[in-house]
């Protein structure tokens, strides 16, 4: 099948390669010259317009970083939305409010075309290995007409509902996820002061009833004491920002979700926005006067 890909990020590319892996031809969207570079040496046929894009394929897939970005793709003027028709397929894997995404929804139900919301769950390491999760809503037909697709470059596939459920709980896994660092980062600087070492603390937890895949998968992040960005400060402040204004409009309290985020404008206040979001385990132990790492 000819898949057209629009972003070649962090997420993007890893996730590309496992499609073209599957057997699919990608047909990479590309800005500039640099970016038809990248999709070049990816090995991937390049298209320099969205008409030339949407023309080639028969399923589009985006990664892209924002609402922005998935209005610009999709809904301006001669996006995606103008040239995709009846029989097409768009899969956005992107977190994205529920607002821009149902903009989408409504455009390219106008036009026919099946519109499936499928954000991921998990980090560079797992998109290389092909062992996502994605949360998927949009048609149910359309979906399972995608699974042998969806199975190039996941490992659980998530079916949620007709229409924006997939964003909600996108949102709400993110929320969790963001909630963890800081929660760790407390804990951490506790048992220091108590004396246990850096490494004996992860290993306890490790082996405990709250041991979980993303804590042995930080683990020698934390030990090392480095930083290098799989899901940025930055990214999170998004994402929770997002959610915090869904809530409002919703009239949902988010009471902690909104704590959690202050933590992370401070540490993004302190030069760390880029920075993967464990560092608040380096922001916390700093504020309570305690090494880093054993």
């Amino acid at each position: 099948m000819k898949i057209g890909w629009i972003g070649l990020g962090k997420m993007g590319m890893p996730m590309s390669k496992r499609v073209a892996g599957g057997g699919h031809a990608i047909i990479a969207f590309a800005r500039n010259g640099a970016s038809a570079g990248k999709a070049t040496a990816a090995g991937y046929t390049v298209a320099m317009s969205m008409a030339e894009l949407a023309g080639a394929c028969e399923v589009v897939i985006s990664s892209i970083p924002d609402d922005a970005a998935l209005h610009e793709t999709v809904a301006a003027e001669g996006a995606l939305a103008s040239h995709l028709g009846r029989g097409q397929t768009y899969i956005d894997t992107s977190t994205v409010s529920p607002e821009a995404s149902a903009e989408v929804a409504r455009l390219l139900a106008a036009k026919g075309v099946t519109y499936l919301r499928a954000p991921v769950s998990g980090s560079t390491a797992t998109a290389a290995a092909g062992a996502l999760t994605t949360m998927v809503s949009g048609p149910r037909d359309g979906f399972e007409r995608m699974v042998p697709l969806f199975e190039t470059f996941t490992k659980v596939r998530l079916w949620l509902g007709e229409s924006e459920q997939a964003r909600f709980m996108k949102l709400a896994v993110n929320s969790t996820l963001a909630a963890m660092s800081p929660l760790l980062a407390e804990a951490l600087a506790f048992t220091r002061k108590g004396g246990v070492s850096l490494a004996d603390a992860l290993e306890v937890y490790s082996k405990s009833a709250v041991a979980t895949p993303l804590l042995e998968y930080k683990r020698a992040t934390i030990l090392e004491g480095k930083y290098d960005p799989a899901f940025e400060v930055s990214q999170m402040m998004k994402d929770l920002d997002i959610a915090l204004s869904v809530g409002r409009q919703m009239h949902v309290p988010l009471p902690l979700a909104s704590q959690v985020r202050q933590q992370y404008e401070a540490a993004y206040l302190h030069g760390k926005g880029e920075r993967d979001i464990f560092v608040l385990v380096k922001e916390i132990a700093e504020l309570a006067g305690v090494e880093e790492a054993s």
